[in-house]
């Protein structure tokens, strides 16, 4: 009798510490999940803030920022999308919120994502190498400018609105057209892109830039100059 007690208190026990490990096991593995953010009408929050803050800035979005994705965010998201050439279902899924410039995941541990050091890997490399071949040689600065104008393209309806569509958009970065961007990297080139994806704009919202020293467009000067930064003058 004393033996089968024994028995099935060690059985009970063994069970017990099985569920405790896989419990263990399961809330260490969910509590690194990502999971991707989709907002639309009825979302609360501060994502939902930050949407309609980007949006109003645009002007898409004319409305209070209260963070309550109301008809008139609807319709805001859908036009923004409807400009950039997205899905214009108006809803802030990842495709939108990387348009908007928002960070699209978060993980479940804890509060939403800093949008921060999220910038994607191929995005710094790319933007680092269009600076590389536009404004090496620049003062630092006006790296991070050159880089700044390439996301403030993706976010002005007359450009596209991926990083890798605004840099080889056709004619639009003498780097591309001569092979510069190509050319040895320097260091300062890829802290430049960093500084740009994680929101540093010295430009001050600048869509265009231009070396009057070498430029044979006179269109250009027809824009509307914001600041000068070394060998550049950056214009909207």
């Amino acid at each position: 009798m004393r033996k089968h007690l024994l028995k099935r208190c060690s059985a009970v026990v063994m069970i017990v510490l099985i569920a405790y490990f896989a419990g263990e096991v399961y809330f260490n593995i969910s509590s690194r999940k990502v999971i991707a953010q989709v907002y639309k009408h009825g979302s609360r929050g501060e994502q939902v803030k930050q949407i309609q803050t980007k949006l109003k800035k645009w002007g898409y979005y004319k409305f209070g920022v209260d963070g309550i994705y109301g008809y008139n965010t609807y319709l805001s998201v859908k036009a923004f999308q409807k400009s950039n050439g997205l899905k214009a279902d108006g809803i802030a899924g990842k495709t939108t919120l990387a348009a908007i410039g928002l960070p699209s995941s978060a993980p479940t541990s804890g509060g939403a994502a800093s949008g921060k050091n999220l910038t994607n890997s191929k995005d710094v490399a790319l933007v680092a190498r269009l600076i590389n071949g536009e404004a090496r040689g620049e003062p630092y600065e006006g790296q991070v400018a050159v880089g700044a104008t390439i996301l403030n393209r993706t976010r002005d309806a007359r450009f596209p609105s991926t990083i890798a569509g605004v840099i080889y958009q056709p004619g639009a970065f003498t780097a591309i057209v001569d092979g510069q961007i190509n050319a040895e990297m320097a260091e300062s080139s890829t802290r430049a892109a960093r500084d740009a994806l994680n929101g540093w704009d010295p430009s001050g919202g600048a869509v265009f830039y231009f070396n009057p020293a070498t430029s044979t467009n006179k269109w250009i000067w027809s824009r509307t100059l914001i600041k000068v930064i070394g060998k550049h003058r950056f214009c909207s």
